[in-house]
């Protein structure tokens, strides 16, 4: 099996849009050169009082992860920005993060340490949260009073019956459920306490938290 050349990037792309529009979302990718995708299903919360009141503050989502050559992805990324108006607010949002591995693309191994530049800001964050099945909005209320504007829930299972995938080592079964929050980078910490503090994080069982660097950002607004 033949390794990638050092001098090509990857990163994974994630686009959170509105349902019904990650297949096309996919159609479009591949027509611009990207391979192929993964699609999820999550539901949304929007942190808006108007919305609230009619409540509409949940909206079901889909949740687009795209592994691409760096310089492909952007600009394939751009092109879906300017598609799908991911200019405007409600119509979806995208993030990149770096890879460090991955395995099975065209029977090639990709193997690079992400390195940064020394000084480089990072502007914002992805929190993951995993946590018991009906925790997430408890997940979602404490990161907002921690200034979050809101997240995705993704309901988490198992391969089978008497299977189960594991995150971390830790279960995901079908009673889990995942909560991703994009914030940025000067909320995080306060984001992150809130909610191990709400959710009481550092009990056994209680769930788990990590963070990763948010690389590019496409479509994020400052919704009141």
């Amino acid at each position: 099996m033949d390794k990638c050349p050092d001098s090509r990037e990857y990163e994974l792309f994630c686009v959170i849009v509105n349902h019904g529009v990650g297949s096309k979302i996919i159609k479009f990718a591949k027509q611009h050169g990207i391979s192929g995708a993964t699609v999820i299903l999550g539901k949304g919360t929007i942190k808006n009082h108007w919305l609230e009141a009619l409540e509409l503050f949940e909206i079901r989502r889909e949740i687009v992860f795209v592994v691409a050559e760096k310089e492909l992805g952007y600009s394939v990324m751009n092109e879906i920005k300017k598609k799908f108006d991911l200019k405007k607010p409600n119509h979806g949002i995208a993030f990149t993060f770096s890879l460090s591995n991955f395995l099975g693309a065209r029977y090639c191994i990709f193997t690079k340490k992400v390195k940064r530049e020394i000084g480089e800001k990072i502007m914002y964050n992805a929190v993951f949260v995993v946590v018991d099945k009906g925790q997430a909005e408890s997940v979602i209320e404490a990161a907002n009073s921690a200034g979050s504007r809101g997240g995705t829930i993704i309901n988490a299972r198992g391969s089978g019956i008497h299977e189960t995938e594991t995150l971390f080592s830790m279960a995901i079964e079908p009673e889990k459920e995942i909560v991703f929050i994009i914030s940025k980078s000067d909320l995080t910490d306060p984001i992150v306490n809130k909610i191990r503090e709400e959710l009481k994080i550092d009990e056994p069982g209680k769930g788990i938290i990590f963070v990763l660097d948010v690389n590019k950002t496409y479509g994020l607004f400052n919704t009141k």
